[in-house]
């Protein structure tokens, strides 16, 4: 009979977590930064994962900026949250992922304005107390669990995936 094993972070809320992916699937859970290229390896392993498994993945993330070694990690975690406030988090997602090489104050702007964001609104937004604390909800998060110590972290159904986060590697896990 396989061990029982206890889940160590925050269950996800429906209102307030970045979640795509059916209920009843097995759920993914990635504290990431978008300036960190691990995290990044882990996203394209995790979207060629979704496009593989369809219905079988939930996938959530949440934000861990490193910011003592990634000086535009927290401005893009704020990005994606004033996205997110227009409807628009995983399109910002995936782009600070892709353009990673390019996380400037006008690149922000530029993804803004492309993803047809109004961009005052995003501005005003992404400086505000409201999405710093969202950002910061997800640190504490981070920290609660007493297992996310750098990114990318990844938790599966609730309990620390300490293996590799290579697309064969996800796929065993959650084929079991």
């Amino acid at each position: 009979m396989p061990e029982e094993r206890e889940s160590v972070i925050e269950a996800l809320d429906e209102v307030v977590d970045h979640v795509r992916g059916p209920a009843t699937a097995t759920v993914v859970v990635e504290y990431g930064d978008y300036e960190c290229p691990y995290s990044r390896a882990a996203f394209r392993a995790i979207e060629r994962v979704e496009t593989q498994l369809g219905e079988g993945i939930r996938f959530a993330f949440r934000h861990f900026p490193l910011t003592e070694i990634h000086p535009h990690a927290l401005a893009s975690s704020r990005a994606a949250e004033a996205a997110a406030l227009q409807g628009r988090f995983w399109e910002m997602h995936d782009m600070l992922f892709h353009r990673q090489a390019a996380l400037e104050e006008d690149d922000l702007r530029g993804y803004a304005l492309e993803l047809g964001l109004d961009v005052a609104r995003f501005d005003s937004d992404r400086s505000g107390e409201g999405v710093l604390e969202r950002v910061g909800r997800d640190v504490r998060s981070a920290t609660a669990s007493g297992e996310v110590r750098g990114t990318p972290t990844l938790f599966v159904d609730g309990v620390v995936h300490r293996a590799g986060y290579d697309v064969a590697t996800l796929l065993g896990v959650l084929a079991r």
